[in-house]
């Protein structure tokens, strides 16, 4: 079942950093992380609502530990977000996307070292070798053509949306209910969370961003569809697989990405991605089989 949700959400996640990207053409960096959310939270609640409809369980216990995770959680998704977008302007849409799913690497170190994460060593290698692939299809043109700044940004990005990921599995698995309904309860809490400061902070700081969302309602709604979706999948997933494994079969994401850039982006693909795809699907392989 985690297999599936986390190819569902690495293609809904492709296409939202493809409408993001286009998005940040026109719009600011909080604008376009804004419109990640803004449209979710309906959808996020008709989700849960659906699933009590289907199962009632009853609602669940709401800790202070749960309440920690969810703010930590909501706060790195924002900054990953927003240093997703500050890619996008400085490389083109495959790399910006690339160097962002550093993320399976991180994930793996900081849940070894912090959250009690155990991977075999098949598990390790699917994990390094889906990082190597990332870091061969982010410096398709070389090393030099990669700056230290966009670098730095891309391990930021990669970083915040790790600890994201490991704090929504923490806080899933403190409810005292099962799968789905525990990661719907989360999925909810932290896009509701997430709308409301950031709209809160537009209309303090920047009411023009806001305007600009809603001339754009298509590119918003698409957004936002395409990020919740993706997110009703990798929470998902993570309340039932350890994060790194999830995030490294999730690099199949990759795949959706570049024939995304190709075919609706416009943008050229070398054949050199061809090594880094072929790595990529290695990975992915050894940590379905693990």
């Amino acid at each position: 079942m985690w297999i599936l949700l986390t190819l569902l959400a690495a293609f809904m996640q492709a296409w939202r950093n493809a409408f993001q990207s286009q998005l940040s053409e026109e719009v600011s960096v909080a604008g376009v992380t804004l419109a990640r959310f803004i449209w979710a939270g309906p959808i996020a609640a008709v989700y849960l609502v659906g699933l009590y409809l289907w199962q009632d369980v009853g609602i669940p216990d709401f800790s202070g530990r749960f309440i920690v995770f969810i703010l930590g959680a909501s706060a790195m998704q924002i900054l990953a977000t927003g240093l997703m977008v500050k890619l996008f302007k400085q490389q083109n849409f495959a790399i910006g996307a690339g160097l962002a799913k550093s993320e399976a690497v991180v994930a793996a170190i900081l849940g070894t070292v912090f959250f009690g994460t155990h991977l075999s060593p098949l598990g390790w290698s699917g994990v390094l070798l889906g990082g190597v692939a990332i870091f061969l299809l982010s410096a398709k043109q070389g090393l030099r053509s990669l700056s230290l700044n966009t670098v730095l940004i891309g391990l930021a990005c990669g970083t915040s949306f790790a600890l994201t990921s490991l704090w929504v599995r923490e806080a899933s698995l403190c409810l005292n209910i099962g799968f789905p309904h525990s990661a719907a309860w989360v999925l909810l809490f932290v896009i509701s969370l997430q709308t409301l400061v950031l709209v809160s902070y537009l209309l303090l700081k920047d009411k023009s961003t806001l305007a600009a969302l809603w001339r754009r309602p298509k590119l918003t709604l698409l957004t936002s569809t395409a990020s919740c979706l993706g997110s009703i999948g990798w929470f998902s997933a993570m309340s039932l697989q350890a994060v790194p494994y999830v995030k490294t079969l999730g690099q199949v994401e990759v795949f959706f990405m570049i024939l995304i850039a190709t075919f609706w982006l416009k943008e050229k693909v070398k054949i050199k991605d061809m090594l880094g795809l072929v790595l990529i699907a290695i990975a992915a392989i050894l940590v379905m089989w693990e």
